[in-house]
């Protein structure tokens, strides 16, 4: 986050804001998220409101929350130090994603190289003769329905061209703003968010061909919950990501940012490539081989 009026020699040394309200109304709208979500599961009546009150709490304490952050900023507050502060902070949240999806990944190669090929040796054909052990598989015992695998064509592909583009599209926004063009920025970032808007309707697209035309669903064992499961939070991310993109994109019809101070901006495109980047994974391991 940057401010458009200040410069670094202006700002404090580091500034440091006064006591907040918004840590601890977060804490208790994640609480309350939580005990509705835990109702809800058990078939309690109340627990679908209490998880969606927390949700609203959780939504509106992140939007005065940053607004208070942009706020600071613009008011020029934020000097270098703690433009490096939001830089590290950014990098650490990115290595814990990228781990989350290491786990995901891991599971994914666990059940496909490791647990598969075991269940198929020749000691356990005397326990289920009939278990073939190829990807895809419907499991030892028989109790997961028939179902088609997903192929690489045709929506896969577009997806990947569409993230792809994106990450062009958000770059040259972003060499646009460093080069003072705040047109071209405002453009090239408005056809970012596009593109991701149109992959995740593609993917919705997908998940109904999914279900209706292949019987793939949660339920169809070890190969579609871990597609459903690794797509699944690509596309949570991917909306994300186009969220925040699309909050960048009115701060800079606004007016915020500077060709020198724009770390809102790249943060947010930060977490943009990462998402590109984890989705050519996903479509050469979980599409194609």
């Amino acid at each position: 986050m940057s401010s458009n009026h200040a410069t670094a020699s202006s700002a404090p040394h580091y500034f440091v804001p006064g006591p907040s309200k918004w840590p601890m109304l977060g804490g208790a709208s994640l609480l309350l998220t939580m005990i509705g979500a835990s109702a809800w599961v058990n078939d309690i009546a109340w627990g679908p409101y209490v998880n969606y009150l927390g949700l609203a709490g959780i939504l509106l304490v992140l939007y005065f929350w940053f607004g208070d952050a942009i706020g600071e900023s613009e008011k020029g507050l934020y000097s270098e130090r703690i433009d490096y502060s939001f830089r590290w902070s950014m990098s650490w949240f990115i290595f814990s994603e990228v781990m989350f999806f290491a786990a995901f990944f891991g599971a994914l190669f666990y059940a496909r190289a490791i647990s598969m090929p075991w269940l198929g040796d020749l000691d356990h054909k005397l326990i289920w003769p009939d278990f073939a052990a190829h990807w895809g598989t419907v499991g030892p015992a028989g109790t997961v329905q028939e179902f088609t695998t997903m192929t690489p064509f045709w929506i896969p592909t577009i997806n990947t061209a569409l993230l792809l583009t994106s990450g062009v599209t958000l770059t040259i926004s972003h060499h646009a703003l460093r080069a003072g063009h705040r047109g071209m920025t405002a453009l090239f970032l408005a056809a970012t968010v596009l593109l991701g808007a149109i992959f995740m309707g593609f993917q919705v697209y997908e998940y109904m061909h999914a279900y209706s035309d292949l019987n793939l669903k949660m339920t169809s064992g070890i190969y579609g919950a871990t597609f459903f499961m690794l797509t699944g939070f690509h596309g949570f991310h991917v909306t994300l990501g186009a969220i925040m993109l699309s909050v960048i994109l009115y701060r800079v019809l606004k007016g915020h940012f500077t060709p020198e101070h724009h770390f809102g901006f790249e943060g947010a495109a930060w977490y943009w490539h990462f998402v590109d980047v984890v989705w050519l994974g996903l479509y050469v391991v979980v599409y194609w081989l």
